[in-house]
C-alpha cells in the first residue's frame, strides 16, 4: 500500500499531460505560486462536474491569492479536452492514465474501485499545507483550500 501524503510532507513531483496539449510538471510552479491540486474520480459525472465548476467559479480568487488550480483524474487527454471545453475551465486538467500520481499521493479508492476525491494545497516551496478528503462535500474542497491559500499569501 502507498503511503498517504500528509500536511508537512514534501509534495511528490510529477509530470503529466494536460487537456491543452501541454506537459505540466509540479516542480515548474516551485518558487512562483502555491498549487491547489485536486484529484477527482471521473469527467462528466455529477459530483465531479460540480467540483470542477466550483473551482472554475473560484478560479480568479485563487489566482489573486497566488495559487494555480490543477485537476487530476485518470481520464484521457481527449476526455479532459472535451470536459474543459464544455465547462469553460481556465485551469489544467491532467491525465493520470495509469494512476501513478494518484498512488504517489496515496489517494485511496472508495469502495475499492471508485477513485478518491482529495484536494491538496502545496506552498511555493513544494510542501503540502492542506489536505481535504471527501467524496460528497464538494464545497469543502474549495472553501478549505481557499482559506489555506489566503493564509499562505
Amino acid at each position: 500500500m502507498t503511503k498517504q501524503v500528509r500536511v508537512g510532507d514534501p509534495a511528490p513531483d510529477f509530470e503529466l499531460p494536460s487537456h491543452s496539449g501541454q506537459t505540466v510538471r509540479l516542480g515548474d510552479f516551485r518558487g512562483k505560486s502555491a498549487v491547489v491540486l485536486f484529484f477527482y474520480p471521473k469527467d462528466n459525472t455529477r459530483g465531479c462536474t460540480a467540483e470542477v465548476c466550483a473551482f472554475r467559479d473560484s478560479y480568479e480568487v485563487f489566482a489573486e491569492a497566488g495559487a494555480e488550480v490543477v485537476g487530476v483524474s485518470s481520464d484521457s487527454v481527449g476526455s479532459h479536452e472535451r470536459f474543459a471545453g464544455q465547462h469553460n475551465l481556465q485551469f489544467h486538467l491532467l491525465s493520470d492514465a495509469g494512476g501513478r500520481v494518484r498512488r504517489a499521493y496515496g489517494v485511496a479508492s472508495t469502495l475499492g474501485f471508485i477513485p478518491g476525491r482529495v484536494t491538496f494545497v502545496i506552498d511555493r516551496e513544494g510542501v503540502v499545507r492542506h489536505e481535504f478528503n471527501s467524496m460528497t462535500n464538494v464545497g469543502g474542497h474549495i472553501d478549505g483550500a481557499l482559506k489555506v491559500v489566503r493564509e499562505l499569501s
